[in-house]
């Protein structure tokens, strides 16, 4: 779904451990590692976009999580000219995402990339907060910052996991 400006709706997925960990994912065959991430459907709410894409990138349920909290606006990003897709109608110059922050509940062994039919990843790993953002592609880092600043206090309140 791109809106009237051309950025294409999309939620991001900050997944922490019970140690302040965050879960970043290894695309396939790219040297690229990044949050879960994806694009909202026509009538679906940024909430079910959310579980929709943590099933279909991380094999992961709703009760595999607990939700700590949402971005309150649209962050968005733009894409460089070279990944402009001028060909394509309408035309998406960038991304407008909300953020989500969820604790993982589950065991780890629950993360799995095989449970659609075109995974996206190949590798996760825990990484202190401060790594995500030196890890993504350029383009993205700003947003990571900014849903990492607004998002990262509502885990420290959060305290650690229930045993």
């Amino acid at each position: 779904m791109i809106d009237a400006d051309g950025f294409r709706a999309n939620v991001g997925i900050i997944i922490a451990d019970d140690k302040g960990r965050l879960l970043i994912a290894k695309r396939i065959g790219q040297d690229a590692w990044q949050f879960p991430q994806g694009g909202i459907g026509q009538k679906e709410t940024p909430e079910a976009a959310m579980y929709r894409e943590l099933h279909e990138e991380l094999g992961l349920h709703p009760d595999d999580v607990r939700c700590l909290g949402r971005t309150e606006r649209w962050l968005r990003y733009r894409l460089p000219k070279r990944y402009i897709r001028r060909n394509k109608k309408p035309l998406c110059i960038g991304q407008k995402q909300i953020w989500f922050l969820l604790r993982l509940v589950a065991d780890e062994a629950s993360i799995r990339f095989d449970v659609h039919e075109a995974p996206e990843f190949e590798r996760w790993q825990w990484v202190d907060t401060s790594e995500p953002v030196d890890r993504v592609i350029y383009f993205k880092r700003d947003v990571y910052r900014r849903a990492l600043d607004e998002l990262m206090p509502l885990l420290a309140q959060a305290g650690p996991a229930a045993v």
